[in-house]
């Protein structure tokens, strides 16, 4: 079995192949003089494979690992990931350009992250002036996401976050999504349940989730860039869920030990 990356930008990275020998232990036969079958692996950048294939990943869906899809929408989300530029910092050397510093964002706001945790904040009912529940259900500014850049690569900053009721099931959206075509081609029957996903550059997600406590519970959850440089540079966002009627469908205080900043 072999493997190798699949990236769409620039970057240092090591972009070597991984090979790994799978032995099966089958006694009654001799399998030991048939032939070793070497893959013939894509491209690093080949989108179109890669997208072929995570589109072929299914769910057991069986009654005893289910597939819970949630075949109605209440609340619907459009973002956009990217990469944009921030000001310089004062007295600072930065090296995007025109002496601006690299930022990336979710619909155009880059995450700043507070001085206060916005779990104990929450849980406190200490949140004013900590964050705001506004962040944008849609792009702020709309181009041709699968197209060029636009030349304002501006971001803005804040400390957004998209506030829920319990139980909500949620749709999210990404690229030139088209909400009156594209839902026609869900499957709805055997997604994979993941908690991470692929957005190729120029292309779009979508993603269904329910917030009742089996997938995500009451609180505050991250939803960012898996690479660690890309979320310090402010590429994630947050979902506030808040507590349901019942006693096991709200938020718990935190422990006694929990260490102080």
């Amino acid at each position: 079995m072999t493997a190798r990356p699949y990236v769409t930008g620039p970057g240092t990275f090591d972009n070597s192949t991984v090979a790994g020998i799978l032995e099966y232990e089958t006694p009654s036969l001799h399998i030991k003089n048939l032939p070793l079958l070497k893959p013939q692996l894509p491209p690093l950048n080949d989108t179109s494979f890669a997208t072929t294939f995570a589109g072929r990943l299914r769910s057991l869906a069986s009654a005893e690992f289910p597939a819970k899809v949630s075949q109605e929408v209440e609340r619907r989300f459009f973002f956009t990931v990217g990469l944009g530029t921030s000001p310089c910092d004062r007295n600072a050397l930065c090296q995007g350009p025109n002496e601006t510093k690299f930022a990336a964002s979710v619909s155009n706001v880059s995450f700043v992250l507070p001085l206060k945790a916005l779990l104990g904040v929450h849980f406190a009912g200490q949140s004013s002036g900590v964050y705001s529940p506004n962040f944008p259900v849609s792009p702020l500014r709309w181009f041709n996401y699968m197209g060029s850049p636009p030349s304002n690569t501006a971001v803005g900053n804040g400390t957004k976050l998209v506030i829920l009721a319990f139980n909500t099931s949620v749709e999210v959206g990404f690229g030139n999504y088209d909400p009156n075509s594209d839902p026609n081609r869900f499957n709805l029957v055997d997604p994979v349940e993941r908690n991470a996903v692929g957005v190729p550059a120029g292309r779009w997600v979508a993603i269904r989730m329910i917030m009742n406590g089996c997938i995500v519970d009451s609180g505050v959850w991250f939803m960012h860039c898996h690479l660690e440089v890309h979320t310090s540079w402010g590429l994630k966002m947050a979902w506030l869920v808040l507590d349901g009627k019942l006693p096991n469908q709200k938020l718990l205080p935190p422990p006694s030990d929990l260490p102080k900043c």
